[in-house]
C-alpha cells in the first residue's frame, strides 16, 4: 500500500469535527490523534487538528516523545 501524501488543504479536512478523524502533521509526518482523549473534538490546548503543528510541539510539556505512541497515516507534501 502506497503511503498517503497530504496537501495542506487535504490535511485541513481531518480536523476531528463532524465525524472526521483528527490528524496533525509534525516535521512532515501526519499522525492520527483521533483516539487521544485530550484531542476530543479536534482541539487540544489551543491547537487544532488538521494543521501542521511542528512549532507548537516544541513548546509542549511532553515534547516529541509522545509521537511514538501515535499511528502514522502519511506525509505532508
Amino acid at each position: 500500500m502506497a503511503e498517503k501524501i497530504f496537501t495542506k488543504e487535504e490535511l485541513a479536512q481531518y480536523n476531528g469535527e463532524n465525524g472526521q478523524p483528527a490528524y496533525v502533521a509534525i516535521d512532515g509526518v501526519v499522525y492520527d490523534v483521533s483516539n487521544v482523549g485530550p484531542w476530543a473534538g479536534g482541539k487540544h490546548h489551543g491547537n487544532v487538528a488538521g494543521n501542521e503543528l511542528s512549532a507548537a510541539i516544541e513548546h509542549s510539556p511532553h515534547g516529541k516523545g509522545v509521537l511514538k505512541k501515535l499511528p502514522v497515516v502519511g506525509k505532508l507534501a
